[in-house]
């Protein structure tokens, strides 16, 4: 099983690079769970051509029980992709991270791995703040892999930073692992050369380099992906690009099974 976290800055583009790489998983044949791994709940959109999902932190606030099936947590997207989204508190009232901790041990006792055997599950995680529930999927060994989204620019690559430096405080547990730096461009200047220069510094590779294309805004508009609205384009041709190294990656190594297990409280 593939089990990638994609981290990165609020706002650089996580989300948009997430779905479609979901998207492109899908079209290769793979059964994927993408899992919105942010209060916002808007990982998963334009999987879902606008459909709302319910995330689970409202359904938890808004039921006296939990749900009794996935359906009522979960939407199935472009591809057949299985979409959630933790979703997070009341604002003001409650920790975010926590909103990742009772996702995923309620996920736990529904049993979503057993039941949907996915090829692929990707979580899509809010990186400004690399603590308590935002960095289980790092630190309880959910995700092989990270994925680190970053332009050029400063704020993008101080927070790309810290995302790799809470890997490395893990690296020791046999936990995820970096696997490399999507280069999101924003058309800064020397953008290449300067996450050229933050990925050989930290002995990290650019896996990916998605250029800044106005085809993202006309498909998000849509609600839907470049995958779908323009899969022979040279632009998801990067995603599937993407896509195909992870699996040829994960063919010629035996991943260890996913299974959610009971998370302590984030302490925040």
């Amino acid at each position: 099983m593939i089990k990638i976290a994609i981290y990165g800055k609020g706002g650089i583009g996580k989300s948009t690079i997430t779905s479609n790489l979901s998207a492109a998983f899908a079209m290769r044949g793979k059964k994927v769970i993408q899992i919105g791994c942010d209060p916002k709940a808007d990982s998963t959109g334009n999987l879902l051509s606008g459909k709302t999902l319910m995330p689970v932190m409202n359904y938890l606030r808004e039921n006296d029980e939990d749900p009794s099936s996935l359906d009522e947590i979960s939407l199935r997207g472009f591809g057949g992709v299985l979409c959630i989204e933790t979703g997070g508190p009341t604002p003001g009232l409650g920790c975010a991270g926590r909103g990742i901790i009772s996702t995923f041990n309620l996920l736990d006792d529904m049993h979503l791995i057993e039941q949907e055997k996915p090829d692929v599950i990707l979580f899509d995680v809010l990186g400004d703040v690399v603590c308590g529930g935002f960095a289980a999927p790092i630190r309880e060994g959910y995700a092989d892999k990270v994925l680190i989204v970053t332009s050029g620019e400063k704020m993008a690559l101080y927070a790309a930073n810290n995302i790799n430096q809470a890997v490395k405080n893990f690296e020791d547990r046999g936990y995820a692992s970096v696997e490399g730096i999507i280069l999101n461009r924003r058309n800064v200047e020397d953008e290449y050369e300067k996450v050229s220069e933050f990925a050989s510094k930290n002995s990290l590779s650019i896996i990916a380099d998605i250029p800044r294309d106005k085809s993202f805004q006309t498909a998000e508009d849509a609600g839907k992906t470049i995958i779908e609205t323009a899969p022979e384009s040279e632009l998801a041709g990067k995603f599937f690009a993407l896509a195909d190294k992870l699996i040829a990656e994960e063919s010629e190594t035996t991943g260890s099974a996913l299974k959610f297990g009971k998370l302590e409280d984030c302490g925040c």
